[in-house]
């Protein structure tokens, strides 16, 4: 090994299943960080998601790692942020010659909705709890071991819709420019109001026209910012360093992923349920070039 490889701080990573949004923005943010700060060496692993990151994290078996927003609501005390992500609106896509055009349609149906230890599972569950629906008991849910074969399902008519969420998301994406094209189904106005009512943590979202192709007006749903979180044990300075990091690599993380412009500093100081839950290095970068006192 030599002495500039041996100078380097190495930190772990923990993203999601292949075929995702989060290898993808991991990828993404591995080599901003990289050109930023030659210094950090960020190593990204494939995990279940969400709800796998979360306990590899609390036991340190990951530096950092990538939380949907509804888990890591569950996790704000516990573990501190290192930065926002962006923000999540949960939609259902179906193909575009489908007879599906609400989620009453979709009743009944197989519905493939992501990777078991996804976030977006437990965001689903939410969104069709506020509307009095269960998952399991009025759809044919199905849970996939990979996210990425989602998409091919719904090609292929072995489910109805696919459930997800986010700006860019590969799943949608791939559904949208197949041959059939997509229609993309979110809750109704009266139905957001229900969801809201009883799971207010969950913001109004929109989707702009042109987000993927079939979108040609506005969609409003809801969803919910996901963080790059950290164990509960990770130092101060590798923390300052990588918030540095991505803070100077905005533009460039935004260009290798349009989805992650949304990765700011000064987003993270807004999407932070409160400012405790930031991490203590991350908090004092965020002084430093005044976004916070």
């Amino acid at each position: 090994m030599t002495a500039a490889a041996q100078d380097k701080t190495r930190v772990t990573l923990g993203t999601a299943t292949p075929g995702g949004g989060f290898p993808v923005y991991g990828q993404a943010m591995t080599e901003t960080i990289h050109e930023v700060d030659p210094g950090l060496e960020i190593e990204p692993r494939n995990t279940k998601g969400s709800t796998e990151n979360v306990p590899l994290l609390e036991k340190g078996d990951l530096d950092i790692a990538l939380v949907q927003g509804e888990v890591a609501i569950d996790s704000i005390g516990k573990l501190p942020i290192l930065t926002a992500m962006y923000a999540t609106p949960g939609m259902f896509v179906v193909r575009a010659d489908s007879p599906y055009r609400t989620i009453e349609d979709l009743r009944g149906q197989p519905i493939a909705f992501g990777a078991r230890g996804s976030g977006l599972v437990i965001l689903a569950r939410y969104v069709l709890d506020g509307l009095g629906l269960d998952q399991q008991r009025d759809f044919q849910a199905v849970f996939l071991d990979r996210a990425g074969d989602g998409p091919a399902m719904v090609e292929d008519g072995r489910v109805a819709a696919l459930w997800g969420g986010g700006l860019g998301w590969p799943g949608f994406m791939t559904v949208a420019k197949a041959p059939r094209g997509a229609r993309f189904i979110v809750p109704d106005a009266a139905g957001l109001k229900r969801i809201q009512a009883k799971h207010p943590f969950l913001k109004t979202l929109t989707v702009p026209a042109g987000a993927y192709p079939g979108i040609e007006t506005p969609l409003t749903s809801v969803g919910s910012w996901s963080f790059v979180m950290t164990r509960p044990t990770l130092p101060d300075d590798v923390a300052y360093r990588l918030a540095r990091a991505l803070h100077r690599g905005e533009a460039a993380l935004a260009r290798r992923l349009p989805q992650a412009a949304e990765t700011t500093a000064k987003n993270t100081v807004e999407a932070a349920p409160r400012p405790d839950a930031l991490h203590p290095g991350v908090r004092r970068y965020l002084r430093e070039i005044g976004l916070t006192r």
